[in-house]
Protein backbone atom coordinates (compact mmCIF):
# COMPACT_ATOMS: atom_id res chain seq x y z
CA UNK A 1 0.00 0.00 0.00
CA UNK A 2 1.52 3.12 -1.17
CA UNK A 3 0.99 6.17 1.83
CA UNK A 4 -0.77 8.90 1.38
CA UNK A 5 0.52 12.67 1.09
CA UNK A 6 -1.18 13.08 4.38
CA UNK A 7 0.09 9.66 5.80
CA UNK A 8 3.62 9.80 4.76
CA UNK A 9 4.73 12.40 7.25
CA UNK A 10 2.69 11.58 10.16
CA UNK A 11 4.89 10.64 12.94
CA UNK A 12 7.14 13.59 11.71
CA UNK A 13 4.66 15.92 12.36
CA UNK A 14 4.20 14.47 15.76
CA UNK A 15 7.38 14.43 16.86
CA UNK A 16 7.36 17.96 15.43
CA UNK A 17 4.46 19.34 17.05
CA UNK A 18 5.96 17.62 20.44
CA UNK A 19 8.76 20.17 20.25
CA UNK A 20 6.79 22.91 18.93
CA UNK A 21 6.30 24.95 21.86
CA UNK A 22 10.54 24.48 23.11
CA UNK A 23 12.10 24.63 19.27
CA UNK A 24 10.32 28.52 18.82
CA UNK A 25 10.94 29.81 21.88
CA UNK A 26 15.20 28.83 21.17
CA UNK A 27 14.94 28.73 17.27
CA UNK A 28 12.57 30.75 15.70
CA UNK A 29 12.56 30.63 11.97
CA UNK A 30 15.16 28.05 11.72
CA UNK A 31 14.54 24.98 9.79
CA UNK A 32 14.55 21.27 11.43
CA UNK A 33 14.86 18.04 9.81
CA UNK A 34 13.15 14.73 11.14
CA UNK A 35 12.82 11.30 9.86
CA UNK A 36 10.86 9.09 11.89
CA UNK A 37 11.10 10.13 15.21
CA UNK A 38 14.83 10.69 14.70
CA UNK A 39 15.28 14.97 14.58
CA UNK A 40 19.08 15.92 13.22
CA UNK A 41 20.81 17.59 15.69
CA UNK A 42 20.98 21.48 14.86
CA UNK A 43 18.97 23.95 13.74
CA UNK A 44 19.20 25.41 10.31
CA UNK A 45 18.97 29.07 9.19
CA UNK A 46 18.36 28.49 5.66
CA UNK A 47 16.32 25.83 4.02
CA UNK A 48 18.87 24.34 1.21
CA UNK A 49 21.17 24.42 4.31
CA UNK A 50 18.82 21.70 6.30
CA UNK A 51 17.74 19.98 3.22
CA UNK A 52 21.45 19.05 2.55
CA UNK A 53 22.03 18.42 5.70
CA UNK A 54 19.34 15.44 5.84
CA UNK A 55 20.14 14.02 2.50
CA UNK A 56 23.74 13.41 4.10
CA UNK A 57 21.96 12.25 7.17
CA UNK A 58 19.28 9.97 5.59
CA UNK A 59 19.97 9.31 2.14
CA UNK A 60 17.34 9.33 -0.46
CA UNK A 61 15.90 6.18 0.05
CA UNK A 62 13.56 7.64 2.15
CA UNK A 63 11.58 10.84 2.84
CA UNK A 64 12.43 13.55 5.75
CA UNK A 65 10.46 16.17 6.63
CA UNK A 66 12.24 19.35 6.18
CA UNK A 67 10.07 22.20 8.66
CA UNK A 68 10.50 25.85 9.89
CA UNK A 69 10.22 26.35 13.40
CA UNK A 70 6.98 28.64 14.33
CA UNK A 71 5.05 28.87 17.30
CA UNK A 72 1.92 29.23 14.74
CA UNK A 73 1.63 28.29 11.13
CA UNK A 74 2.00 31.55 8.94
CA UNK A 75 -1.22 32.38 6.63
CA UNK A 76 -0.05 34.00 3.25
CA UNK A 77 -2.28 35.10 1.25
CA UNK A 78 -2.67 34.91 -2.91
CA UNK A 79 -5.01 37.27 -4.66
Amino acid sequence: MTPTAESEFEVELKVFEENRREWSGSHPGDYVVIQDEVVLQGFFKEYADAFKAGLQRFGVRRPFLVKQVWITEPVYFVA
